[in-house]
């Protein structure tokens, strides 16, 4: 039902892209994280901007991702796979000329006798438990890998956003012990890890959510706004209740708007009778149960009927958003729904 207005600012984007490029030395290369359909600002438009920018490698989660991104990017970006070579994808990462980060000894496997010769990296488990190999993995086929040159050898910080976390100093140390001797390039940080020092960046590092203007990168341009259409407003009397369950009830006499959006468009159930719109300046609850389609606003203290009200401005980033709802803003960004109209901003040259 939704036609929000979902504005993506290219050019903020790409600014958090420099910004972020600038805090580490000219030798390491920042490459750009487009998963997840860009965060859910679309994934072909943001590679482009940042190929525009001068980001040269990106990384997907993806085959199926991956070969979106190729066809923006075309033949000469780097496009790596942080699920590594899985069944059934083999020829998509031929035929897309993809990189794999291979992340167990069955994936090696698969990778050097489906495509030997083709490239590939490897990912390494310094103590996050999720994805890659762990020492006594690596310990045994790690002279296969390198005599085979892998593009980038890479791994994962679990608490990156925690800068005084005692997790990050043993990866850290973890992921020295583990490429000591190695040639290849090296990667351990994606936004957080780029705030934590130097020692962190090695030769390539890799932002995601601080691109789409997110936490931890608190200096972040905005880049997405969300405005809502309002449908209908009624006037309540005093008793009156607002939604299902009737989880709230009009203690004054209060005018509703009805909004085009809910829970089918990305705005969690949680930030029913949590969440903030605003009319310009001007804040206005969300008052009842957020529905699929549906949300109500009091807007009894406005002085003139809203057409719409923004969810996403500057008032209230993704992150703002997410703590009423109590998730993160990776979950906000990667949950707006199909259903908002996409404006884009144009990156200038």
């Amino acid at each position: 039902m939704s036609t929000g207005k979902l504005k993506i600012d290219l050019n903020a984007l790409v600014d958090n892209w420099r910004v972020l490029d600038a805090l580490t030395e000219a030798s390491v290369e920042t490459a750009a994280v487009v998963k997840a359909n860009g965060y859910g600002c679309g994934a072909e438009r943001v590679a482009k901007a940042l190929l525009h920018a001068g980001a040269r490698t990106f990384f997907v989660a993806t085959a199926n991702e991956g070969a979106q991104v190729r066809q923006a990017v075309g033949p000469n970006p780097k496009i790596n796979l942080f699920s590594g070579h899985m069944a059934g994808a083999t020829d998509m990462i031929h035929d897309m000329q993809l990189t794999p980060m291979l992340n167990s000894v069955a994936q090696l496997t698969r990778h050097f006798e489906a495509l030997p010769g083709a490239p590939f990296g490897i990912q390494l488990d310094t103590g996050m438990s999720r994805l890659g190999m762990e020492a006594a993995e690596w310990h045994a086929v790690r002279d296969i890998a390198l005599e085979r040159s892998p593009t980038l050898v890479m791994s994962h910080l679990a608490c990156a956003d925690e800068p005084n976390h005692s997790a990050n100093d043993a990866q850290l140390q973890n992921f020295r012990a583990m490429t000591e001797g190695v040639q290849a390039p090296l990667s351990l940080s994606a936004t957080g890890g780029i705030f934590l020092s130097s020692e962190y960046h090695f030769d390539l590092v890799r932002p995601g959510i601080g691109l789409y203007g997110g936490a931890p990168f608190d200096a972040a341009s905005p880049v997405v706004h969300l405005s809502l259409p309002v449908i209908q407003t009624r006037d309540l009397d005093v008793g009156e209740t607002v939604g299902y369950g009737c989880t709230w009830q009009a203690e004054v006499p209060s005018r509703i708007a009805t909004l085009s959006s809910g829970y089918a468009d990305g705005l969690p159930r949680a930030l029913s009778n949590n969440a903030t719109l605003w009319f310009g300046d001007i804040p206005c609850p969300l008052v009842g149960r957020v529905s699929m389609d549906l949300i109500t606003v009091d807007v009894t203290h406005l002085t003139e009927h809203p057409d719409q009200l923004d969810i996403l401005c500057r008032h209230q980033g993704v992150d703002d958003l997410a703590l009423s709802a109590g998730t993160i803003g990776y979950e906000i960004l990667t949950s707006l729904g199909s259903r908002h109209a996409r404006r884009y901003g144009e990156v200038l040259s």
